[in-house]
């Protein structure tokens, strides 16, 4: 996203008028450093900005949360003139993430990570809206997230292969476009992954013509952004001949940057690759506060997607052994084999599962083994009792 031309030379008192055209699909706008604004324009609609004589260098940029850090700014510069500095740049987090040994609001819950199994019936129909909502991302810290369905992530999808779901995406945001992508189906992108002005809809509808653990998120650009404000989640898709275990979890991995959605500060910590928090399930150490529970003897199945939109996940859990692994829709490993796994190793999109029986009752710290990420938010504990 850009605004052309991104620079203008002027003589000092040039009395100068802008004509501003969206040739973009998605709504801009565009304001004028302590001067006039357009509205929010449509494409193909324009609108004349009148600034008077210039006599010291402007900034203009669109409004929209996070198109002017994705690069929508135009310098008006004086001849003669240094063409002046954001004064709003971005900066690191410093190191200081969230005091994750601090407690949560008494009314906080966790996010449910129990995966029930897939439901009946071979079409799936859901309606996800896309909506702001504000949530307690890791002890005592509340940020404002861009969500399918009011959570991040959103709803989880779960069928067999052959399924087909209809998903019904409904855009609630009123300020900004938003799209959708499924990586598990296939088709050609141009309408279904579309982005939706505020209060349209389309239905996305998709057969899984193959299992694996998959990503979707918002297809919106820029999808840094929106992906790493919380617009993700995960579809399921068994694979055939999948056995029954005692317990299922999903746990989709993430990037946690707190601030302003689409500030500066924020886009250029995800630029940076420098999160206040790595997370599980979209809360930091959410499952050290409330542990996973079962029972000794009892086989577990871990799903895990990484949502990125920039690490990835080593996934592992203190005191066991993978005898099962499945990743990218492929077996790597499979208990009648005489060898072990010790970690999931995901890039971001990517997803698949591990098993695992807890030998006998204590507290198995699972974690992401880059312990950058584990110390800083993913980490939590399978609670184990006799």
């Amino acid at each position: 996203m850009r605004v052309r031309p991104a620079r203008i030379d002027v003589t000092e008192g040039t009395v100068l008028r802008l004509k501003v055209t969206n040739t973009d699909e998605r709504r801009h706008d565009l304001k004028v450093e302590n001067g006039p604004a357009t509205p929010l324009l449509a494409r193909g609609r324009s609108r004349t900005l009148d600034l008077g004589p210039v006599t010291e260098d402007r900034e203009a940029w669109c409004t929209l949360p996070g198109h002017r850090a994705a690069g929508m700014t135009l310098d008006i510069v004086v001849r003669g003139t240094t063409a002046a500095e954001d004064g709003h740049g971005g900066h690191s987090s410093g190191g200081t993430g969230p005091d994750l040994g601090a407690d949560f609001s008494p009314d906080w819950r966790p996010r449910p990570a129990g995966l029930a199994p897939a439901p009946e019936g071979r079409i799936h129909k859901l309606e996800l809206r896309a909506t702001r909502t504000t949530a307690e991302v890791a002890p005592g810290v509340e940020q404002e997230m861009w969500t399918f369905g009011g959570t991040a992530p959103g709803p989880t999808l779960r069928g067999k292969v052959g399924d087909v779901f209809e998903i019904t995406l409904v855009n609630d945001d009123e300020t900004m476009g938003h799209g959708i992508d499924f990586h598990a189906g296939s088709l050609a992108p141009d309408r279904p992954m579309r982005t939706l002005g505020p209060g349209e809809r389309l239905v996305y509808r998709f057969r899984a013509e193959k299992a694996g653990a998959w990503l979707y998120h918002c297809s919106t650009a820029p999808m840094l952004q929106h992906i790493g404000n919380g617009m993700y989640g995960a579809v399921v898709i068994d694979p055939p001949g999948l056995e029954e275990v005692d317990h299922e979890y999903l746990l989709v991995s993430s990037e946690l940057y707190l601030g302003t959605p689409g500030s500066t500060a924020q886009v250029t910590r995800m630029r940076e690759g420098t999160p206040d928090a790595w997370v599980f399930n979209g809360v930091a150490a959410q499952y050290a506060k409330r542990p996973l529970t079962l029972k000794a003897g009892e086989r577990a199945r871990f799903w895990v997607v990484d949502a990125g939109p920039v690490d990835p996940v080593a996934f592992h859990i203190v005191g066991t052994v993978f005898d099962t692994v499945y990743k990218e829709g492929a077996y790597l490993l499979t208990p009648e084999h005489p060898g072990g796994a010790q970690v999931l190793d995901l890039a971001p999109a990517q997803g698949g599962f591990v098993e695992t029986t807890f030998p006998g009752a204590g507290h198995y710290s699972f974690v992401d083994h880059d312990m950058r990420h584990a110390e800083a938010g993913a980490h939590g504990t399978v609670e184990v009792s006799r």
